[in-house]
């Protein structure tokens, strides 16, 4: 076992760099010198898979004469890049196509568990506030996204490099180079800008994400299994959105998480269709909200530790549609 290193009070494991001898990487153009152009959110990784291996092939859609990027422009320099490779042609596969529904559409689109799934989702969008910057993971946490009030600017961060996120497209909208971190189609506001995963996670772990929402596998104050630069800053609020039992009601609100902990003591808040609860590091999870017509009895049985309970218990809240 690696032994781990304290900076700040937060754990860390040093590991040697990964090097391989290829990287192979797609991009928009290149010019015949080797510099190279993404287009919207497809960087991903690939600039540093770039600057990591020791020969680095380019697929590219089409090539262009030296001189055709201006130097600004450029995001892969050609001393990273000893092959180009042009395809005859692209069929750029869309996985899934995400776009608005009507109204009619979505109500005739509901399925069984959507209900609980409102219920988290709709306090959820409670948690946020005016001029945030916030990283919402795949599922419960971005269909929240839905209810940011039109009179409020949240700032929607993906993890594949996007800050300033919109709604998903119409049907004529969808772009398969524009997509979240769940390869959802999505649209961006004013203001957007792109840039590559690294310098994503820079962003998360340096503390320049007011709020990280996911969801998780297992729950405790001790810690979460289901994430990891996400929840890696102590300056950003980390909130847990999950069903309150996995299949069978086994619990997920644990005293000690039963799989391997992917952040360690770094949740702030929890919350399901049942409860909503904030976590100290010392001393655990208190109860704050009730969904209406649950007792503390009730919570308690589908609990897998114990919980204080607020004097200013009060019903779950639900954010107006």
């Amino acid at each position: 076992l690696m032994k781990p290193i304290i900076f700040n009070g937060q754990h860390f494991i040093l590991e040697e760099a990964i090097t391989g001898d290829f990287a192979l990487v797609k991009t928009w153009k290149a010019d015949r010198a080797g510099n190279a152009i993404f287009r919207k959110s497809a960087r991903n990784f690939n600039l540093p898979m770039c600057k990591g291996e020791q020969t680095t092939v380019v697929e590219v859609e089409e090539i262009v004469d030296i001189g055709a990027f201006a130097p600004e422009d450029i995001h892969i320099p050609q001393i990273y890049v000893h092959r180009l490779i042009k395809g005859e042609k692209y069929e750029k596969r869309i996985e899934p196509l995400s776009i608005q529904k009507e109204g009619d559409e979505e109500a005739k689109s509901a399925k069984p568990g959507d209900d609980v799934r409102e219920q988290i989702i709709k306090r959820a969008a409670l948690e946020f506030e005016d001029g945030m910057y916030v990283n919402l993971g795949i599922g419960i946490p971005l269909l929240a996204s839905n209810f940011i009030s039109p009179n409020m600017t949240v700032h929607l961060q993906s993890e594949n490099g996007v800050l300033g996120l919109g709604p998903h497209p119409r049907q004529h909208e969808a772009d398969a180079d524009l997509i979240n971190t769940g390869k959802e189609t999505v649209t961006i506001l004013p203001g957007a800008s792109f840039f590559s995963s690294d310098e994503s996670f820079a962003m998360i772990r340096g503390g320049h994400v007011d709020l990280t929402m996911l969801g998780a596998m297992q729950v405790s104050k001790y810690g979460m299994g289901g994430a990891m630069d996400v929840v890696s800053s102590a300056k950003t609020k980390v909130v847990v959105t999950m069903e309150h039992s996995a299949k069978g009601n086994a619990h997920k609100i644990m005293e000690n998480c039963t799989l391997p902990l992917t952040g360690k003591q770094c949740v702030n808040r929890i919350i399901t269709e049942k409860a909503v609860f904030d976590v100290d590091k010392k001393k655990g999870l208190t109860l704050i909200e009730l969904w209406e017509g649950l007792t503390v009895d009730d919570t308690q049985k589908s609990t897998g530790c114990d919980f204080a309970v607020s004097p200013k218990l009060m019903p779950m809240q639900q954010i107006a549609s």
